[in-house]
């Protein structure tokens, strides 16, 4: 690719400076996120964003699109783990799950630890992220290794548009909503994940930090709330992400809150998990005053 393609639009490079990268965005504005650079892999420009991978002296792998860190090898699991256990767990037997985004494939490693599931779908729009994710994020990406992983290179809105009621767990792991991701974070892609879902469903999507974006956090939970039989917020920790925190919406379709686990893992999945435990489940529900306050309310 030449540098005149990559030049189209933000140019991950530029934010190389000195020997560090430098991740400033302006969903967190007068803050910045640095990580020294060992090596540069891979930098180019997809059909879709600045795809940058590079290899740091104290966090192994990561990759970033348009300039934003998505995964490091250091703390990547705190998030995987997070947004796939909760819903699956929460739900008493899911058979076919859905994973709109996450082409980095943690997601779907995560999924793979469930051995009841059926059926894995993932829809991702650009096959960049995956391409270069098996490539350089292997511990990752081995979730498209399990033979029950079918990859749609598509908008998983059309996805859904054509598969009407028929996952039991739907999981969008999106970057956050500036160009391709935004529509994500809108209520009508909400209502197309509830049309896709069955009975007793549940969808986890990436909801921002709570430090940060609750004025894009509330309203959104307002406006669905009145789609979907119950709405949660939990969160994670994880430090290279912006504030080292970041949430999920859970939202459910005829069934009541996802709070408490159904079904805990079992003990062989205990032991490779990292992140994840039941008590880890419900405690991430629980929100500081003022979180609970800004997005519910209360």
């Amino acid at each position: 690719m030449s540098e005149e393609q990559v030049e189209q639009g933000l140019n991950g490079m530029d934010l190389i400076v000195d020997g560090w990268f430098h991740e400033r965005g302006e969903l967190w504005a007068g803050q910045a996120m640095s990580l020294q650079v060992k090596n540069v892999l891979y930098h180019g420009r997809s059909e879709y964003q600045d795809v940058l991978v590079f290899e740091s002296t104290n966090h192994g792998n990561v990759l970033v699109l348009d300039g934003v860190i998505q995964v490091t090898e250091r703390d990547e699991f705190a998030y995987q783990e997070m947004i796939a256990h909760i819903p699956l767990y929460a739900h008493p037997n899911p058979k076919k799950v859905l994973v709109i985004g996450g082409g980095d494939g943690g997601v779907l490693r995560e999924i793979a630890r469930h051995p009841d599931v059926e059926e894995i779908v993932i829809c991702e729009l650009d096959k960049d992220v995956i391409e270069y994710s098996k490539k350089y994020l292997p511990s990752l990406a081995c979730g498209y290794d399990d033979p029950r992983v079918k990859v749609h290179i598509m908008d998983g809105a059309k996805f859904m548009d054509a598969n009407q009621d028929s996952f039991d767990v739907i999981i969008t792991d999106s970057s956050d909503p500036i160009g391709p991701a935004a529509v994500l974070f809108e209520t009508p892609f909400y209502k197309a994940m509830h049309g896709c879902l069955r009975d007793g469903g549940i969808v986890c999507t990436q909801g921002e930090c709570m430090w940060l974006h609750v004025d894009l956090i509330q309203p959104l939970v307002n406006s669905i709330s009145r789609i979907y039989t119950d709405v949660g917020y939990a969160y994670t920790t994880i430090p290279t992400y912006p504030s080292g925190q970041i949430g999920f919406i859970i939202a459910t379709k005829g069934r009541g809150a996802c709070s408490k686990p159904s079904r805990t893992p079992s003990a062989d999945v205990q032991k490779a998990l990292r992140y994840y435990t039941p008590e880890i489940h419900e405690a991430a529900f629980v929100l500081p005053a003022f979180a609970k306050r800004a997005i519910f309310g209360e």
